[in-house]
């Protein structure tokens, strides 16, 4: 493709992602200053139809981009710094902010991404099997009250209180830290369970009345590793493609699905930033809409993913601009710790 080509492709899908309407000739040459014939431009839309990265629509004589004028697009056209002053310091004041678990993180980036963008956002933390347990304290809170504390190499604490009908003694609690920490100390947070469960009964001279409890609560905080975070799901409903009651409630669907969204989060490269137009998305329910991801980690450490899920008019350059910045700022602030 030559350069005036480009130019004009640009120029199509940045006036169509503005106004959502199909776009004309005249509209390019009075707007973007491309310093061309309204019929030299004529004549290249029809180029790039005939080549496929553009669509005519049927209602007027203006063109959309078609799934592979936005591929073309996202590959070489893009622009990355597509982000204010004020948004730059809009992001920054808000991961500065006190964070202590990867999960408060990951809700911060989710929901300031959403803000800016005004897509739906999803995320997850890192996932149990990549997260190493560096120390689980038992804390007496009371003679009959023991609070368990998980802490995992990325950063993740996870707390959780347990009750009891019978006295716990420090010495008991002194025991719990020395066989838990001996047992799952440098395992990956998955590996707490039924068959680590058993084995610390086995190994355990207390009653499975004390013992128990604190399996079921530790599940319950690896099972809450998986979960999905969700932002911004009304901001798609004021977008001109929602008028569809088809898309709409496939919207819905997707979002509803939980396994949906764990494969659409888990797809893709580390450390890049994925972009799945239409057909590209494996499955058939992301059909008529775009993903975006970007998986954040530090050194070999998984803090997670983060995505965004929109109709295919998606303002690619403004999206993948804010979420590399973010990505940038997480990074610099779990380097620093």
């Amino acid at each position: 493709m030559d350069d005036r080509k480009k130019k004009i492709l640009q120029a199509v899908i940045d006036e169509y992602v503005s106004s959502a309407e199909p776009v004309s000739s005249s509209a390019l040459v009075e707007k973007y200053n491309l310093n061309y014939s309204s019929a030299t431009v004529r004549n290249e839309l029809a180029e790039l139809e005939k080549s496929g990265y553009l669509d005519k629509t049927h209602t007027s004589s203006g063109r959309v981009p078609s799934e592979k004028g936005y591929r073309f697009y996202v590959d070489e056209l893009i622009k990355d710094d597509d982000i204010s002053l004020e948004e730059m310091k809009y992001i920054q004041t808000k991961l500065d902010a006190k964070v202590n678990e990867i999960e408060d993180l990951a809700k911060i980036a989710t929901t300031t991404l959403s803000e800016i963008t005004h897509y739906t956002t999803v995320a997850i933390g890192p996932k149990p099997e990549k997260q190493i347990i560096e120390e689980i304290k038992f804390v007496l809170l009371g003679s009959r009250m023991l609070m368990v504390v998980i802490v995992t190499d990325s950063g993740l604490v996870k707390e959780t209180i347990i009750k009891y009908d019978e006295d716990i003694t420090q010495n008991q609690v002194e025991t719990l830290n020395n066989l838990f920490n001996a047992k799952l100390k440098g395992k990956p947070l998955s590996k707490i369970d039924k068959p680590m469960e058993e084995y610390i009964l086995a190994e355990i001279t207390y009653s499975v009345d004390v013992i128990k409890p604190i399996i079921e609560q530790i599940n319950r905080i690896v099972e809450e590793a998986g979960t999905i975070y969700l932002e911004g799901a009304n901001k798609s409903f004021d977008l001109p493609e929602f008028k569809s009651l088809e898309l709409a409630k496939n919207f819905v669907n997707v979002l509803d699905e939980k396994e949906l969204m764990l494969d659409i989060l888990d797809s893709g490269v580390a450390k890049d930033i994925n972009v799945y137009i239409g057909d590209e998305n494996d499955k058939e329910e992301l059909k008529d809409f775009s993903v975006v991801t970007f998986k954040h980690s530090v050194g070999d450490k998984d803090l997670g993913t983060i995505g965004i899920i929109g109709p295919k008019r998606m303002n690619y350059s403004k999206v993948i601009s804010v979420m590399k910045y973010i990505s940038k700022k997480i990074n610099e602030s779990k380097k620093g710790e």
